[in-house]
């Protein structure tokens, strides 16, 4: 323990010493020769941002664009994130019209908006101390601001051309005075220093949550007059007289968040409006202040509609960008908002078993889904799709007409944290060291009853959401088992995929097939054939249009030089399972049910139980409950 306090303390003093090395402070002669060598340290506060983004990484994924800056924590957003990045931030970026807007984030709640902005921040105070991300301020500058602004106008054009950088904006107050009146317009004097964005010490990242309209102060955003220093310098138009401490001020040249903005003042807003429209905001008795940052904010949807629908809102509402920030609407990754958010609660030391996040996942995807418009679409259908599963018959392009058909689909529905604090009562009321999907399920079912403002047909569409979710895992439950029963399970359904190709083609040939163990010519083994098929209702009728199914599947891999493997065809891969399962239904039934287990089921069961817990990631606790529930269900 001691050694790992000296290794901790090692790390610590390491970070605080990089720290140290990362500032530096020069003339401005120096800094332009940095900007020679490295124009992106002017670029914007949009650009930085952008430029963090892409630097993260960035993957394909069946044409989607993925963006690994935000893979660790937000899931499944693939496609809002892509559209803000590139609509938004590349737009920006680009210095197109769009960086002249506010940016709105809308969403549910516990959707990932407030993640979202806070991981903008993260990733500006760690990008910032980078050589990408590097960015210069003048020393004792209050907003931090670009040094390049000492540069007056008529000169601009030719800086701009030799530096090959652009350059906007005024020198504030501040260090106009002090070039006027205490350098006497010798910029050598001016020193810059590198900057580096910190939350913490509000440099260049700002946060601005409303409060009474009535009690907050429009200094909050824009600074305020220091009346201690008023006699001294005798006007509140001298700077020195002036607190440059206001939010806006502040997060100059980075990120300002507005927390719940549409619930502010107007006189809040209108600041901001120009801020981002001429890219300067008033404070004081002063001439208009530059500012270079995002100003992001975010809302709930009813709160937004509200607000558009208020005609004096108009012209605010005509100078935002809304990006919509949906929950997401595929299981797996709902299932890795729980594994985060179980991360870094209390609950972190109990047990999970298998399955009962997915369970979970699968309930709340449902209450979000709109239904289809498409025939023979119902909602467990389009959650499989979303998920990325297959299903026979249904194409990307279905997927895609199924996705434009709500514009507000992933707005409305359970939340993850819904999810997470019913997690927390049922572990709370069994006193657990383990919980599964049956728990988790009860556990929401109960929270629906305590819930006072529910109504009766939002009850029982939740109730039967739940009963679907309870089929899903009563599946997952009895497949689970089959493979703990089987001892090779890929292999055995391998062995039997195999066989039943080696029968259709034989079939189709009309040819004899040779018997492996005695080397004797049979007849295609029609039972067998059947009976896989009957496992998923093919009919005596459809069975020769299913196999020649099956026999075009295999002849398209093998002419791509590709193994068809069991698993590519949705279909049968169902078949082979339940062919299986139905083999050993008897025998797990037998063992897993039986009141006073004999010497040779209790052996089995004991080896069952152990797979599960070596193999699958149960516990005894949660294994043995497992095999009692599927016993009871093919009892049934």
């Amino acid at each position: 323990m001691r050694m790992e306090l000296d290794r901790l303390l090692g790390r610590l003093s390491a970070y605080y010493e990089r720290e140290e090395s990362l500032r530096w402070e020069g003339s401005f002669a120096e800094y332009l020769e940095i900007v020679r060598h490295s124009p992106h340290v002017t670029q914007s506060a949009h650009a930085r941002i952008y430029q963090m983004i892409e630097d993260a990484g960035v993957e394909e994924v069946d044409g989607q664009r993925r963006y690994l800056f935000f893979k660790d924590e937000i899931f499944g957003l693939d496609e809002a994130l892509e559209t803000l990045v590139e609509e938004y931030f590349h737009a920006a970026a680009r210095r197109l019209d769009v960086k002249k807007r506010i940016l709105l984030l809308m969403g549910p709640v516990s959707g990932g908006k407030s993640t979202l902005v806070t991981m903008l921040k993260r990733g500006l105070e760690a990008y910032s101390r980078t050589e990408r991300g590097a960015l210069y301020g003048i020393v004792d500058c209050p907003m931090h601001e670009e040094p390049l602004h000492i540069i007056p106008y008529e000169l601009r054009p030719e800086f701009e051309q030799a530096l090959g950088v652009r350059i906007e904006g005024e020198l504030c107050p501040v260090c106009r005075h002090r070039l006027d009146h205490e350098y006497g317009g010798d910029i050598h004097r001016f020193r810059v220093e590198r900057v580096l964005l910190s939350e913490a010490q509000r440099i260049g990242i700002g946060t601005f949550s409303p409060s009474d309209p009535k009690s907050q102060d429009i200094a909050d955003l824009t600074g305020s007059i220091d009346f201690s220093t008023i006699t001294e310098y005798g006007s509140e138009s001298d700077p020195r007289a002036y607190r440059f401490d206001g939010e806006l001020n502040r997060a100059n040249r980075g990120l300002m968040e507005f927390q719940e903005i549409l619930k502010s003042d107007e006189k809040f807003l209108w600041h901001l409006l120009s801020l981002t429209q001429e890219g300067n905001f008033k404070a004081g008795r002063f001439a208009l202040i530059s500012a270079d940052e995002l100003i992001i904010a975010h809302t709930n949807e009813t709160e937004y509609m509200r607000f558009v629908a208020d005609p004096k809102n108009e012209a605010l509402a005509s100078r935002m960008i809304v990006m919509r920030i949906p929950y997401t609407l595929k299981v797996n990754e709902e299932a890795r908002i729980y594994e985060k958010l179980i991360r870094q609660s209390e609950l972190n030391d109990v047990h999970i078993a298998p399955h009962t996040l997915h369970t979970a996942a699968f309930f709340s995807v449902l209450t979000r889904l709109k239904p289809s418009k498409k025939q023979g679409i119902d909602l467990v259908k389009k959650l499989r799709l979303y998920n990325g599963e297959t299903l026979e018959g249904l194409s990307e392009s279905d997927v895609r007409e199924l996705k434009s058909e709500y514009d507000d689909e992933g707005m409305d529905g359970i939340d993850p944290r819904y999810i997470i604090n019913r997690l927390s009562s049922a572990l709370i009321r069994r006193d657990a060291s383990c919980i599964n999907a049956l728990d988790v399920l009860r556990a929401i079912k109960d929270g629906l009853d305590q819930h006072p403002s529910i109504s009766k047909e939002e009850r029982e569409r939740s109730l039967n959401f739940i009963a679907l979710a309870r089929q899903e895992y009563d599946e997952i439950a009895k497949k689970e088992v089959q493979k703990a029963f089987v001892y090779s399970y890929e292999e055995s359904a391998r062995t039997l995929f195999n066989n039943y190709l080696d029968n259709i083609e034989a079939w189709s040939r009309k040819q004899k097939i040779h018997d492996p163990l005695t080397g004797e010519a049979l007849d295609p083994d029609e039972k067998l054939m059947r009976s896989i098929e009957e496992q998923i209702g093919i009919s005596e009728n459809a069975k020769k249009a299913f196999r020649e199914e099956i026999l075009i599947r295999l002849s398209t891999y093998a002419r791509k030089g590709k193994a068809f493997e069991y698993h590519h065809h949705e279909p049968l891969r169902e078949a082979i399972e339940r062919k299986l399962f139905a083999d050993l239904k008897d025998i797990v039934k037998i063992t897993t049910t039986a009141v006073t287990p004999d010497e040779v089921q209790l052996k089995k069961i004991n080896e069952v139980s152990a797979r599960l817990i070596d193999e699958h990631g149960y516990c005894p606790v949660c294994a043995n409950e497992l095999l009692r529930y599927v016993g009871s269900l093919l009892n049934r």
